[in-house]
């Protein structure tokens, strides 16, 4: 018994296929095979990117905050400030030093070790440490004990950073001047210059040994290292890998732009600090500083000039305000807003 072919055509064994009826149903093969292709080309290929919606690019940086921005420790402890900046899906947490809380010289080696592996346990990374501690003890001060404190707190942060397994430690060198404070008398430039080379010197002995970097930041409200040019300067004359510079584009933003500070300092940046500032504003001390995005700041220009000079770190916003209801909001903002200038945003 013969099976039926059941690809065969609905044609008599003997019906004769005229030419042009052969070239026609060529024809026709040949569009469809060419329709399909195309759909299939026009599928594989992707949208062209929306820089309305999130940078184009996508760079390869680490999402970090810094704890200010969370209400701690008035409501939030620090497990879970630690909690809540991985569930808003950052890479990692700037932690801050004083003379109380759980960074502070209360705090003894195996206690900051802890923080460390209760970070590591949650899944978050600490991009550095930070004080506020530069400003009511100046490297720099008239006040001879007030120097000698900073000197000795500098010392205490570089060891917790050590005891942390953190590597990045900011430093303020100096301030001829501190707007935000009454109790500072004023330094003579040369004057600030001497003393801020002779503390970090000091340090730098210590950081070498400990193996954390000693980054220096710029700040324009202090009145000291005003240039990248004399940033560059102070950094190189010590000589060590260990003396970098901590980058932050807000702090000098009232009259100058971030992306023309970050060629000149080249692959000096050890780590950055995001933020936002308006030169539209009339407000020069802290309170000046805004929520990402909301400000003059050029970040696409300033995302560029990071990657040309390969820096691939911690890009940390730093805010000093916790929003005083529902403070989350600001964290998840934050994230946001860093996904969208980081080009991290799903297709």
């Amino acid at each position: 018994m013969t099976t039926p072919d059941r690809f065969a055509l609905p044609l008599a064994q003997n019906t004769p296929i005229r030419r042009r009826d052969a070239l026609l149903s060529g024809i026709a093969t040949l569009g469809a095979v060419a329709v399909a292709n195309h759909e299939s080309v026009a599928q594989s290929t992707p949208a062209p990117a929306d820089d309305r919606r999130q940078s184009p690019k996508r760079y390869a940086m680490k999402k970090s905050i810094n704890l200010w921005a969370f209400p701690y420790p008035q409501r939030l402890n620090l497990e879970e400030c630690l909690k809540l900046a991985k569930a808003a899906g950052f890479d990692a947490i700037e932690l801050n030093y004083d003379l109380e809380n759980d960074l502070s010289p209360k705090a003894s080696a195996k206690e900051l070790a802890g923080i460390r592996k209760l970070a590591d346990s949650i899944g978050i990374e600490i991009s550095g440490l930070c004080s506020f501690l530069f400003w009511p003890y100046p490297l720099s001060s008239n006040d001879p004990a007030k120097r000698a404190r900073g000197l000795e707190l500098a010392g205490l942060i570089g060891e917790a950073a050590h005891h942390m397994g953190v590597e990045n430690v900011l430093v303020v060198p100096g301030a001829v001047h501190i707007p935000w404070r009454n109790d500072h008398e004023p330094v003579p430039n040369d004057v600030c210059d001497r003393r801020a080379r002779e503390a970090v010197g000091q340090l730098v002995k210590q950081a070498e040994k400990l193996k954390v970097s000693l980054n220096m930041e710029n700040i324009f409200f202090n009145g000291y290292l005003m240039t990248p040019m004399e940033m560059n300067t102070f950094v190189d004359s010590f000589g060590s890998e260990r003396v970098q510079v901590h980058f932050d584009t807000g702090n000098i933003a009232m009259f100058q732009n971030a992306e023309h500070w970050i060629p000149i300092l080249g692959k000096r940046t050890k780590n950055i600090h995001f933020k936002e500032f308006t030169k539209k504003g009339t407000d020069y001390s802290l309170e000046t500083f805004r929520p990402l995005l909301d400000g003059t700041t050029n970040w696409p220009a300033v995302m560029a000039a990071l990657d040309a000079v390969g820096y691939r770190g911690y890009v940390t916003f730093e805010y000093f305000h916790p929003y005083p209801h529902y403070p989350e909001a600001l964290i998840y903002q934050t994230s946001d807003s860093l996904d969208r200038i980081l080009g991290r945003l799903p297709a």
